[in-house]
């Protein structure tokens, strides 16, 4: 009887020394839980910030793209209406260009002095289909380059030969060889002179 009291006793002791145990490392895991916890939220923070960051880079990478499009697409409607109407604007430059031989051929037939009244006749009549062309064209806003007499402008005029002639002074358009003509502001035929020295 006296060892199955103290083996009693001994159970009693062992069962004592693992609640013991037991409790201490509850209050080890309950002192080292809120530095873990500490821990896992400033992993949480930092893991947080870091997406916050690349979502804020990602952002700011789509809009400057946005804006670079929009930029695009104002330079591209810009470019379409400047094209469109400078395609207006100058819309007849092709059928003019092909009536200038026409009109150079009027204007040396028109120079032949007329024998007898049947070419007198002929001649007043193309006159009268000459001054209706010019007269068209003026509407579509052709005009001639005046050239004898001023000053030699590269980008108006074709020098082919060079003179000397005291009447003009130097660099003055002698004569003319073959009219030039501009479509409104753009040269569609330059002069063909000769130019003083």
């Amino acid at each position: 009887m006296a060892e199955e009291k103290q083996n009693q006793e001994q159970k009693e002791q062992e069962e004592l020394n693992k609640t013991e145990a037991e409790a201490a490392e509850t209050a080890e895991a309950e002192e080292a839980a809120p530095e873990a916890d500490e821990q896992t939220e400033e992993n949480q923070t930092e893991l947080l910030e870091k997406q916050l960051k690349e979502l804020q880079e990602r952002l700011e990478e789509k809009e400057n793209k946005l804006l670079r499009v929009q930029a695009d697409f104002e330079n591209y409607k810009r470019r379409a209406r400047l094209d469109l109407e400078a395609a207006e604007k100058y819309r007849s430059q092709r059928i003019i260009s092909d009536l200038l031989p026409a009109l150079d051929n009027f204007d040396r037939a028109l120079g032949i002095e007329p024998d007898n009244e049947q070419t007198k006749s002929l001649l007043q009549g193309m006159e009268m289909v000459h001054r209706q062309i010019l007269e068209a064209l003026k509407n579509e806003g052709v005009e001639e380059i005046p050239s004898v007499g001023q000053q030699f402008d590269p980008n108006l005029h074709q020098a082919v030969m060079q003179v000397e002639d005291e009447q003009y002074e130097s660099n003055a358009v002698v004569e003319e060889l073959q009219k030039g003509y501009k479509l409104k502001d753009r040269v569609i035929r330059p002069s063909m002179v000769k130019v003083n020295q």
